[in-house]
């Protein structure tokens, strides 16, 4: 069977400033999206699953639903507050959704095999899609999940700081954890956080996550009870959030091993507005290099 592509694509940014999940960047008006779910079925994945706000649903059909037809399965499913909280009933001012473990999920009853999961903004390139596959395929079990680990050197914006969950591995390359760091940027040959935290410069191989992860099925039941467990504690609370990472240090702890595997492909995102320009020239570069054809669905 093989492996499904979830994608989270539920978030608005306030700081790019406009819906940037059906934005265009590729010269045949290719959203970073296109790029990833291209990559995704030349790595072998099996199906698409769309985590989107029910009000996004006309904009994302019409982005993705006919370029994508007869080319992979793809399913939409809907992340709001109320499902799967079982009649919870948090804060009434807060619209946003829970976070991103919640968004994952939300896809419980359209995915039954394994699957990674990644980011709707975020352009991750064609080999971390390729060891995704490798290792949904012969090492995903119950008892051992994963993530795309990459350099944090090439994960920085020239545009301003960005926050990074920076990756403690053990000797056998296995997860200790993941600890969010904030305001990292490079000034000349070294990468500083100015966040008040040790250590204060970081190696620019550093393995940070990117919120590309490869889950078992077993992951949906960890999470609910988990989610359960966070809506008693945080729910009531206006800006809590649920986060993949933390189900991910739960599952460390208790249960089994999440390895981290390296990529030598180079992240880039729209963090901020400004970097668009370089978003849409990182990829006419793939492309001039013959990695990417100029209309990836003509």
């Amino acid at each position: 069977m093989k492996p499904t592509l979830v994608i989270l694509a539920a978030g608005m940014a306030s700081r790019y400033g406009s819906m940037k999940q059906v934005e265009s960047f590729g010269p045949a008006g290719e959203t970073i999206m296109d790029y990833s779910i291209f990559d995704a079925m030349r790595s072998g994945f099996g199906k698409v699953v769309f985590i989107i706000r029910r009000a996004f649903e006309d904009d994302f059909k019409k982005v993705f639903a006919e370029k994508l037809k007869n080319r992979i399965p793809i399913e939409f499913v809907f992340q709001e507050p109320e499902i799967f909280a079982n009649g919870f009933e948090g804060n009434p001012e807060r619209t946003k959704p829970w976070g991103t473990a919640h968004a994952v999920l939300c896809a419980k009853e359209v995915v039954n095999e394994p699957f990674a999961v990644i980011n709707a903004d975020d352009f991750y390139g064609y080999q971390s899609f390729k060891n995704a596959v490798t290792f949904l395929k012969v090492g995903c079990t119950p008892e051992n999940y994963a993530i795309i680990g990459y350099d944090l050197i090439k994960t920085l914006s020239a545009h301003g700081t960005v926050n990074r969950g920076v990756c403690a591995l053990n000797n056998r390359r296995k997860l200790i954890s993941v600890t969010e760091r904030l305001n990292i940027s490079q000034q000349g040959d070294t990468i500083v956080c100015d966040d008040g935290q040790e250590p204060k410069t970081l190696p620019e191989h550093t393995k940070v996550s990117m919120n590309f992860w490869c889950f078992h099925p077993s992951f949906f039941e960890h999470t609910e009870k988990m989610f359960h467990q966070f809506l008693k504690a945080e729910g009531k609370a206006l800006k809590s959030e649920f986060f993949i990472p933390i189900v991910a240090d739960q599952f460390i702890r208790e249960i089994g091993k999440i390895e981290v595997i390296g990529t030598s492909s180079k992240w880039f995102g729209v963090t901020y507005k400004e970097d668009a320009p370089f978003v849409q020239e990182s990829i006419q570069v793939l492309i001039n290099h013959g990695e990417y054809p100029a209309g990836l669905w003509q």
